[in-house]
């Protein structure tokens, strides 16, 4: 894509996204995701029914009528995007490519957090990190963000979600809400996710496409391995080939739910041909 087209694609994703944010989502992104405490407001008269713990006893000392304190949230919070941009990202067979979709919900997410005065910071990764952009407020820092994701191209081509979350552990000195977008095709990771589920609140989104998980009978195919580059032919008339290749699925889908409860995190799992909006919808409403 040449700039215009991007710039284009950058519109239509921010009218469809922000649409969604201001109307689908108000309310349930603030309710899902709290702030790090309560800090002090103001004083009131006391009303019928107010928690007589938070009597501030020095002002109805000195007005001889109880008062009481009012907290409210500390809201600014950090949301940070980790995006998988390894090559396996960029395959789709039905309405989109998984990168696509990683890019819609990314959209989503941060407009979601500006709205609500967060900041929000992403990392690119695929063998290692790719690129580190801080968290920062405002609706020209989305936009930014998202002209990357549409316009970035990997130096590497393979998954590395363990050096992802190492780098992100080391590099984040306060608490934050960490969306993991990726189709996690890599194994061996639940010691960093440990770690990162201990320090912050983190949410994995495991995006995938049905031709992922299934083969279909078109006979005598060949076949690459969009990160390792290994090419080969199958038969998909084979049963035992299209079984087998469901198995390798499962069994990295499996792999990854364990490693996320195992962690205390949360894990949504989101299929290129499917609404995302119903599935975000569900994990926010769960949260609150």
């Amino acid at each position: 894509m040449d700039t215009s087209d991007i710039l284009k694609k950058v519109r239509r994703i921010e009218i469809k996204t922000r649409g969604l944010t201001n109307h689908v989502f108000a309310g349930e992104y603030h309710s899902a995701f709290k702030g790090r405490g309560m800090s002090f407001s103001e004083v009131r008269e006391y009303q019928f029914g107010d928690d007589v713990r938070a009597i501030d006893w020095n002002v109805t000392a000195r007005f001889n009528h109880p008062f009481i304190k009012v907290f409210e949230e500390e809201r600014e919070l950090t949301v940070m995007l980790l995006v998988d941009v390894s090559e396996s990202s960029s395959f789709g067979t039905q309405k989109q490519r998984k990168r696509d979709l990683i890019t819609e919900l990314c959209a989503v997410l941060a407009f979601s957090a500006i709205n609500n005065n967060d900041k929000v910071g992403v990392v690119f990764f695929s063998d290692g990190l790719e690129k580190y952009i801080p968290p920062k407020k405002g609706k020209s820092h989305i936009l930014f963000i998202i002209r990357e994701l549409l316009s970035y191209k990997p130096k590497k081509k393979g998954t590395n979600i363990t050096e992802t979350l190492r780098f992100f552990n080391n590099a984040a000195k306060k608490r934050s809400i960490v969306f993991v977008l990726s189709d996690f095709l890599s194994d061996s990771y639940q010691d960093a996710l440990n770690i990162a589920a201990k320090r912050h609140d983190v949410v994995g989104m495991h995006v995938y496409d049905p031709r992922d998980k299934e083969l279909p009978a078109v006979g005598l195919i060949q076949v690459k391995d969009a990160e390792t580059g290994l090419q080969q032919w199958i038969d998909t008339n084979d049963k035992q080939v299209r079984d087998y290749y469901n198995q390798q699925f499962s069994q990295h889908a499996q792999y990854c739910r364990n490693a996320f409860l195992k962690s205390g995190a949360e894990l949504i799992s989101i299929r290129t041909d499917e609404d995302y909006v119903k599935a975000l919808q569900t994990f926010f409403l769960n949260r609150t």
